[in-house]
């Protein structure tokens, strides 16, 4: 399955379940958000996000998505505050997206979906690394922002400009200089739930942290995504689209929201 999965009829999240029974845990990933039910909880901290802009280390297409590396050996750029205690390094931020507008995030919201899902990946120092925290309740924390169709996205543009290098499922190459702050909404106001991750395999090790404020993407720029393939040079190729999980039974986690 490691190496198998992917998001097509064969081996898409429907079947993921046949290698992997934690896909049908108690704290599954993505899920279906409906803000009535959220409960406001005013225990809930600011969000404080610390990126330094010489961590972006490379960008690479890994076959399911494509996405940018951080040099994390350092406590220069972080996650703290939020619903999370301690601190947590960045590792790596990635996309998901669908074929059409209309399709392509993993959370949805009153079953709404966006065209496209952002995810920046932390994981908590107080493991000796992204490995060893992967596997623990609390290792791993990942920021979502939804993208919407609006006006071209000036941050946005700077990760697009980099595909053509990375077209192909293996394809690699430096991007140096990226600040992933700039990737973020102006508000920071969010819903957080335990989660997992939403790919193989699956780690319920997720506090997540999905941004209410969408930012904004053009049809140009969602098209550079659908650019990319899921296969590699001498495979037949295939679009990379609609690369997500569906939504999974909340099963009585309680979704908290730091804003009223």
């Amino acid at each position: 399955m490691a190496h198998g999965w992917g998001y097509g009829t064969t081996n898409g999240p429907d079947k993921w379940g046949e290698d992997l029974p934690v896909a049908n845990g108690p704290r599954q990933s993505p899920i279906n958000i409906v803000p009535k039910d959220a409960q406001y909880d005013k225990s809930l901290k600011a969000l404080q996000l610390k990126y330094d802009p010489s961590n972006s280390n490379g960008i690479l297409n890994n076959g399911h998505t494509f996405q940018v590396d951080f040099v994390d050996d350092t406590d220069s750029s972080t996650l703290t505050g939020g619903p999370i205690s301690g601190t947590y390094r960045l590792r790596q931020f990635h996309f998901h997206w669908g074929a059409s507008d209309d399709r392509g995030s993993e959370h949805t919201v009153n079953d709404i979906k966006f065209p496209s899902e952002l995810h920046l990946v932390h994981w908590n120092t107080k493991y000796p690394s992204f490995g060893d925290a992967a596997s623990q309740p609390d290792g791993l924390a990942v920021v979502g922002v939804f993208l919407k169709i609006g006006a071209a996205n000036p941050s946005l543009q700077k990760v697009l400009d980099a595909l053509d290098a990375i077209k192909s499922k293996g394809k690699q190459t430096t991007f140096a200089e990226f600040d992933a702050k700039t990737l973020l909404p102006g508000s920071l106001d969010y819903w957080t739930y335990d989660g997992s991750l939403t790919t193989p395999p699956l780690l319920e090790s997720v506090t997540w942290i999905v941004l209410k404020e969408p930012i904004s993407v053009s049809p140009a720029q969602m098209a550079k995504f659908r650019s990319l393939l899921f296969t590699g040079d001498e495979e037949t190729p295939c679009c990379m689209v609609d690369n997500y999980r569906p939504p999974q039974p909340l099963k009585g986690r309680q979704v908290r929201a730091s804003f009223e």
